[in-house]
């Protein structure tokens, strides 16, 4: 079982950042992918940013060049650095993994961590 620590929420004003971190305990599992969801109120859990193992990533057009998210490979650490934040930012932030263990695709969740952005 892959386990996922969230951290790095809050509240922040409009126009100010935080960094979200979130390190997954690994063990036998081989880390393919590394993302960031977020679902706001009574809508759809979106993609927000995503990077590969190989390096590559992308965003939501929504957070493109304010939003980096960036990985720790010997850490198993991935971070969002969002900068610029605006209360439509808010939601609760969801890290995701990807990957294989024994052959099979695997994906797993980590339990969320709360983003406001006040006016």
């Amino acid at each position: 079982q892959v386990q996922l620590v969230e951290s790095g929420g809050g509240l922040v004003q409009a126009g100010g950042s935080l960094r979200l971190s979130c390190a997954a305990s690994a063990s036998g599992f081989s880390i393919n992918a590394m993302a960031w969801y977020r679902q706001a109120p009574g809508k759809q859990r979106d993609m927000v940013a995503v990077i590969r193992s190989g390096g590559s990533t992308d965003y939501a057009d929504s957070v493109k060049g304010r939003f980096t998210i960036s990985r720790d490979n010997a850490k198993n650490t991935v971070y969002l650095q969002m900068n610029s934040l605006k209360p439509e930012d808010t939601a609760v932030y969801y890290c995701n993994v990807r990957g294989t263990r024994g052959g099979m695709l695997r994906e797993y969740w980590g339990q969320g961590t709360q983003v406001t952005v006040s006016s």
